[in-house]
């Protein structure tokens, strides 16, 4: 009787961290291979826990870099998220990276990102092939200079907590999807794609190279959603297929917050 009640208590508390953490779930029906099964969206991902570390050559042109540094800001999106992610970098190839940050789009040398950052986890999008990795090179060094959407970004983080009521546990995905569009379109009001952040230009840069990632508006998605589109995980908003996780560049254990911000 009391392995009993034990049980009944951890399958309560696991259901009320679902609730509290508001993570997408997915319901995979029975196969002949196995039964049916809830899966559950899943920040962890790291050397040692299903990834490894590379090196920088190990990367293509197009390849997606996820970060996160021991700042104030940093810190204030991965809690806002529920993810060990704050920012999203494109590779250009040969070394070289842009990214929009406040000051605007810019393009940099890698080595500044892994030396900078505490984590960099690198993701690829299955199907770029040359022709569309020197599209998408070539727009996004177009865009070096373009102002930071400040506005977007403010306005993204009330929509990110808000649309979790969209994502609380067994909520099918079509009525999940419905529910974040919907709210995004109240929220988030009409799209602009002549200013960027970090995770927007990088969807922009695929949609300009004819490979979109997702069908969804790039202000929509945040670095977080970028990290839960990878194989294996269950998005938030759906990709158009699965990230291939590549490597983690740099990893170190979760930080405590830097003094002051960047």
């Amino acid at each position: 009787m009391a392995r009993r009640h034990l049980r009944a208590a951890a399958l309560a508390a696991c259901a009320s961290l679902l609730l509290l953490s508001a993570c997408a779930t997915r319901v995979d029906l029975p196969s002949k291979d196995a039964g049916l099964r809830l899966r559950v969206q899943s920040s962890v991902i790291a050397p040692g826990n299903g990834g490894e570390l590379i090196a920088a050559d190990a990367l293509q042109p197009g390849d997606i870099l996820l970060t996160s540094i021991a700042t104030v800001n940093s810190f204030g999106i991965r809690l806002g998220t529920f993810s060990p992610v704050s920012h999203a970098v494109l590779y250009l190839g040969d070394g070289l990276i842009a990214e929009a940050v406040g000051s605007g789009v810019r393009a940099r040398p890698l080595a500044d990102v892994v030396d900078e950052e505490q984590m960099v986890v690198a993701f690829r999008v299955p199907g770029l092939d040359d022709s569309g990795a020197r599209k998408l090179r070539t727009w996004a060094n177009s865009q070096v200079g373009i102002r930071y959407n400040t506005t977007g970004v403010l306005l993204n983080a009330p929509f990110v907590l808000n649309r979790r009521l969209c994502e609380l546990p067994l909520i099918p995905s079509a009525v999940s999807h419905y529910c974040i569009s919907g709210m995004a379109m109240v929220q988030l009001g009409a799209s602009r794609d002549d200013q960027f952040f970090c995770s927007q230009f990088v969807l922009e840069a695929y949609r300009q190279a004819g490979l979109p990632i997702t069908d969804a508006d790039p202000r929509w998605v945040s670095p977080a959603d970028l990290l839960h589109m990878r194989e294996g995980d269950v998005p938030s908003i759906a990709a158009t297929q699965p990230l291939r996780y590549v490597g983690h560049l740099k990893y170190n254990a979760p930080p405590l917050l830097a003094a002051d911000g960047p």
